[in-house]
């Protein structure tokens, strides 16, 4: 993981299914779940996909907090 990874996590919005559109950050748990059973696209998205779904199955989240300020 680079640094700027979490903003992209920020940043960068979800190009495709069920949650297109939507920032990788704001992605529901259960969804992220779902890639880490059934495989992480690849490319840049699905190494984000894997690091957000890493932060939010350790409980890190909050790591995001002080950089959602910068892009709220």
């Amino acid at each position: 993981m680079k640094p700027e990874d979490l903003e992209l996590l920020l940043t960068r919005d979800m190009p495709f299914g069920k949650h297109k559109g939507c920032k990788i950050a704001d992605l529901p748990g259960n969804y992220l779940n779902w890639f880490a059973r059934e495989g992480f696209p690849s490319g840049e998205i699905g190494r984000l996909l894997a690091l957000m779904h890493e932060i939010d199955h350790n409980g890190l989240s909050s790591l995001l907090d002080p950089l959602r300020g910068r892009h709220g």
